[in-house]
């Protein structure tokens, strides 16, 4: 909700309130952002009643310091020399900017904004801002979610003067607050290490996250954390922020004199210029930001509840997620109809939903230097077309989706032999490649309608129900001949993007569209306003896979992150990880697979096929559960909870010789509430036993001869089988469990997990007798 009273703005949510005060200066005042609070308003304010040296006064009428204000938004040359939101070449000339209050308006819901942005909004308002020397406006947009617990900013910038201007900077969002003691969380990494968290302390000078690729990027996630010292995932207190935004993105955040810290999100200014004429705008993307007081996961729920009923598609709220298999790493480009019909076959009597046609089925496409471009069906794969195929996996009960990167192209393509000129690239110079590819000009609209025209042709040709949506390499060469200022370059090809996506969602609503960037290259909250999921990494290693999901699961919902099961060993790391690890890991997310059956053990099918039982049983818990981090300790956990199910995930790395009596604990748990815990039935191979086989069972053979390499085809050894009845205080108290194989004797009650083992916990409510 949001009200004003007397010169106060105040936003308030369920839990949460934002306070701006209306100086008689006209400029604003940041006074609060916290726990709901009754206080009176003027005793919340900064108290500066005492002159400092060397103080540049922002005028004789106001004798106030701009560098000690803690404001909503700034701009230079009046006083404040912290860093700058806005660098703005006005229409006099000058950079100095004074933008004062002149008015608001509160309206109802979200405002219709042509960025992507959050829907159905509490209410909304718009601060007008005017500097009357320039006769240039800026419109402060604040929105109140009122059951998430989140706020969002964005701006305006209209030019009402006959002269022109140039934007070098705008952020979305400024905020300074007064405080100490914080660190700052970020998400950082690289193709195959996405999103991995860090911590550093925020100390005196400028931090500052950012992309320059072109798009949000795999090196920093456009979200970030403010969190005060000691805070853990359940307790202390913590402020976080994201963009609504896919190209390039700029954050600092800056500890300036006496305290005041300043964060600011937005559009990066690394090559940015923007020209105004009279009576034009220009709009920044959306920030969010959520506030919490009881520790991280509390401000991971605000964020995710956010995501799920704000960010991702109407019609995929709530929308449960098929299981996919993935045809890539089975195939790759080798592949035809009868080999995708037995994969797809396979993948039926397995319980898959969807079967994902990926890279390689298009044009003269048989390796990845030639044909991107060219969206017609390569009859030599696939000689009676994409509706064929289609038709025979819809026989299967299977639905059918298909891989696309409509925004490249290869040299090697009809494409670029009839167009070369819808390439990105400086005239005269020769274009830098990656991936064997170059991108195609999203600043021209010539190049948007025809990606629009080939797709629509291509999605009308067949029963397509799934895309998934790749962009494999970063942007260079940016230059464009339907612009005349290359400053707007990366900003237009964003626009373009969102205008190819806008139609074919808008055209196409019922198709799910999974976006990809060389996996998770652009997991963005732009990317998710089109589709409801993103594939998070090109790397399924699900080791590496527990740092990467973690890390995304501070702002992105589980139902958000893509997650395969794979072969194993790993193609990214060579590491050999158990396949119910795999699966384990892969279950905090959206599953999918990624394995030629054919190749597995017989005992290994039997168990993907438990595994798809088990998560389809607990799909919805999985997807759209309350989700939990626990503090990182020897063993990895999460938890995904709702009313009267939980399930714990517990992760093992390595190994300890002869380990701990270990204890296991909830979170979330209703108090007075009797629970039937049970472990998740598992296997182990037993193979995993090495030589110590041949000593158990007193027979003389090779432990890795034909007799055993044909056994472990179809024998496995079943893990522990757990179960306890225990009230909602041994749950979140904690309580013993099953001992780990300590080196020697094995039983049926021995836990097996060794290096990269895991193991679910499953907490059904007892309700009379029954759970």
């Amino acid at each position: 909700m949001i009200r004003v009273e007397d010169s106060f703005i105040i936003l308030e949510t369920k839990d949460l309130s934002y306070i701006i005060d209306i100086l008689p200066s006209g400029k604003l005042e940041h006074v609060y952002l916290g726990p709901k609070t009754k206080s009176k308003l003027s005793d919340l304010k900064i108290k500066l009643d005492t002159m400092v040296g060397s103080q540049v006064l922002y005028s004789d009428l106001e004798p106030i310091s701009l560098d000690l204000l803690p404001l909503e938004y700034s701009s230079i040359g009046k006083g404040d020399y912290r860093s700058m939101p806005l660098e703005v070449k006005m229409p006099n000339g000058s950079f100095v900017a004074d933008f004062c209050y002149l008015k608001h308006e509160i309206k109802d819901g979200s405002l219709d904004y042509k960025l992507p942005h959050a829907k159905n909004a509490t209410n909304t308002i718009i601060v007008t801002l005017v500097d009357k020397v320039n006769n240039v406006y800026l419109d402060l947009i604040y929105s109140s979610f009122y059951e998430t617990n989140v706020f969002t900013r964005k701006v305006v910038l209209t030019n009402k003067n006959e002269n022109s201007l140039s934007i070098r900077k705008i952020m979305s969002m400024m905020l300074d607050i007064y405080d100490k003691d914080y660190d700052i969380i970020t998400f950082d990494g690289g193709w195959i290490k996405e999103t991995n968290k860090h911590k550093r302390p925020v100390s005196y000078g400028l931090f500052s996250i950012s992309s320059q690729t072109g798009a949000s990027s795999n090196r920093h996630n456009t979200g970030f954390i403010l969190s005060k010292k000691n805070t853990t995932e359940d307790y202390g207190k913590a402020i976080g922020f994201n963009l609504v935004y896919s190209g390039n993105h700029y954050s600092s955040i800056e500890l300036a004199n006496h305290g005041s810290i300043r964060v600011m999100s937005g559009i990066n200014p690394h090559c940015f210029e923007w020209d105004l004429a009279e009576n034009e705008n220009f709009m920044t993307p959306e920030v969010v930001i959520s506030y919490s007081n009881q520790g991280l996961n509390k401000l991971s729920h605000n964020m995710h509840n956010f995501i799920n009923n704000h960010i991702i598609p109407e019609k995929f709220k709530e929308s449960l997620r098929p299981i996919v298999i993935n045809n890539w790493e089975s195939h790759m480009f080798d592949y035809n109809m009868r080999k995708l019909l037995k994969l797809a076959k396979r993948s039926a009597k397995l319980g898959i939903e969807m079967f994902v046609l990926d890279d390689g089925w298009f044009g003269n496409r048989d390796n990845d230097d030639r044909g991107l471009g060219d969206y017609f069906v390569n009859k030599k794969k696939l000689p009676k077309g994409l509706s064929k195929l289609s038709k025979r996996i819809n026989k299967y009960n299977m639905d059918f989706g298909l891989w696309f990167e409509p925004e490249m192209i290869n040299v090697d393509s009809n494409l670029y032999r009839s167009n070369s000129n819808y390439v990105v690239q400086v005239p005269g110079l020769e274009p830098s490649k990656g991936r064997n590819q170059l991108v195609l000009d999203l600043c021209n609209k010539e190049v948007v309608s025809y990606i629009k025209n080939e797709l629509f042709k291509v999605i009308d040709s067949a029963n397509i129900k799934y895309i998934k949506w790749d962009m494999n390499r970063s942007i260079s060469d940016m230059y464009s001949e339907s612009i005349s200022n290359q400053g707007m370059f990366f900003h237009k090809y964003i626009l373009g993007l969102y205008d190819i996506l806008e139609s074919i969602t808008k055209k196409y609503p019922d198709i799910l569209l999974e976006t990809c960037s060389s996996g998770g290259n652009r997991f963005d909250l732009g990317m998710l306003t089109f589709g409801p999921q993103i594939w998070a990494s090109d790397n399924t290693d699900p080791i590496s896979r527990l740092k990467i999901q973690r890390g995304l699961s501070y702002l992105y919902p589980l139902s958000t992150i893509s997650a395969h099961v794979s072969q194993s060993p790993h193609s990214q790391t060579l590491r050999h990880t158990p396949l119910e690890t795999r699966f384990n890991v892969a279950s905090f997310g959206v599953l999918g697979y990624e394995l030629d059956f054919k190749e597995l053990k017989p005992y290994e099918l039997k168990m993907i096929k438990e595994q798809i039982r088990f998560y389809k049983e607990h799909r919805r818990l999985f997807q759209f559960g309350t989700f939990y981090r626990f503090d990182l300790d020897d063993i990895e956990t999460y938890q995904v909870s709702n009313s009267n199910t939980h399930i714990l995930g517990r992760f093992q790395v390595l190994c300890s010789p002869s380990p701990n009596i270990e204890k296991v604990s909830f979170k979330g748990i209703k108090e007075d509430n009797m629970y039937d815990v049970l472990s998740r039935r598992s296997k182990l191979n037993i193979d995993r036993f090495g030589h110590l086989i041949k000593h158990a069972i007193k027979i003389p053979f090779k432990h890795d001869g034909f007799v055993m390499r044909n056994v472990a085809r179809y024998y496995v050894l079943e893990n522990a089988k757990e179960k306890y009845t225990l009230d909602s205080n041994a749950l979140l108290n904690g309580f013993y469990i099953n001992q780990q194989f300590m080196g020697t004797y094995y039983n049926e009650k021995t836990r097996l997990l060794g290096d990269y083992g895991s193991e679910l916990y499953i907490a059904k409510e007892i309700r009379n007798g029954k759970n």
